[in-house]
């Protein structure tokens, strides 16, 4: 992904996104029939007033939320969140959730998940880590230590250990700067040819270069060796780290057909989480490259997933077919 962009920066309609800024947007309004919604009795996860919820959360952009939650917390004394964990349970209470979280929260959440309880979701840290820029990495460091009052880079070097962890803490701190084709395919290739690969050369050009520049620097070294890079980071490389190198490369050449494929696990935390973080920014772009690269609609693909009101919300996401 072009490391330049910052899509949390500037959601309009001019994005590539699914969910865009409601016209007729009244905060007040709609956060009264939140409020009576959530005051019904018995569970609100499968009553009309979960409906309710979701067509006001789904139906205007997270800018717009934002000014809902603090109506709401004006109106009842308390967060928005914390009402609708109380009111909704289950998988559709964690989407409402996450929708109402701003975007840079959402994703200190998703990296705080997955280093919570026992193991670790390394795909699901290299995810954040390896789509975002260093700016909006920045800015999630700043909203983990805020949240969590724990130091991001500190855990991820907790959680992980070796390469990996320095592969993990150098995406995270990733800082552009030019470089020459010619001489980082060299480093690249010196690197990969020795008996044992070095990462270190690995590890620094894929996290401190632009996509376009990698992509080219990719493109010599797949004509020089005559095969993938992915293949050959497969067999030079081993474990985590070869997990790691092989997403990087994977999100540097398609992005989009990389969060295709985490949808295509149909884990419903990974279905969310991609759905929800990009819904303002290339959710369109995904869902073209689900449908290229499962056959499948991603619109159709939810309706043999999930049911009920969680598959409402889900479908209000994502839009439409392809």
């Amino acid at each position: 992904m072009n490391m330049n962009m910052d899509p949390f920066d500037e959601m309009s309609w001019g994005t590539l996104g699914t969910i865009r800024p409601f016209f007729n947007f009244n905060a007040e309004r709609d956060a009264q029939d939140i409020q009576a919604a959530l005051e019904q009795k018995g569970t609100v996860s499968m009553s009309n007033d979960a409906v309710t919820l979701v067509k006001i959360l789904t139906n205007c952009d997270n800018a717009q939320r934002q000014i809902i939650a603090q109506t709401f917390k004006n109106m009842k004394g308390k967060e928005l969140i914390t009402g609708l964990k109380e009111a909704v349970s289950g998988e559709l209470a964690d989407l409402l959730s996450a929708l109402v979280m701003t975007p840079l929260q959402f994703e200190a959440y998703r990296l705080m998940q997955a280093m919570e309880g026992i193991g670790t979701d390394e795909e699901g840290l290299l995810e954040i880590l390896c789509t975002r820029s260093p700016q909006q990495l920045s800015k999630i460091s700043a909203i983990y230590k805020e949240d969590y009052k724990k130091d991001l880079e500190e855990d991820l070097k907790g959680e992980t250990s070796g390469h990996f962890a320095k592969l993990l803490v150098a995406l995270l701190k990733k800082k552009v700067i030019v470089g020459e084709v010619q001489t980082d395919t060299e480093v690249l290739s010196e690197a990969i040819n020795k008996a044992k690969a070095d990462p270190g050369p690995w590890i620094t050009v894929l996290t401190s270069r632009d996509s376009d520049h990698l992509n080219q620097v990719f493109d010599n070294l797949e004509s020089e060796k005559h095969e993938a890079v992915v293949e050959a980071i497969e067999k030079a490389f081993s474990g985590d780290l070869k997990l790691g190198l092989r997403t990087l490369v994977h999100c540097i050449r398609k992005p989009h057909l990389y969060l295709a494929q985490r949808l295509d696990t149909k884990k419903t935390a990974i279905v969310q989480g991609v759905m929800v973080s990009h819904s303002e920014e290339d959710l369109l772009c995904v869902r073209v490259a689900y449908l290229k690269q499962t056959g499948t609609t991603l619109y159709t693909a939810l309706q043999r997933q999930f049911k009920g009101v969680h598959l409402q919300a889900l479908l209000s996401i994502c839009r439409s077919e392809d």
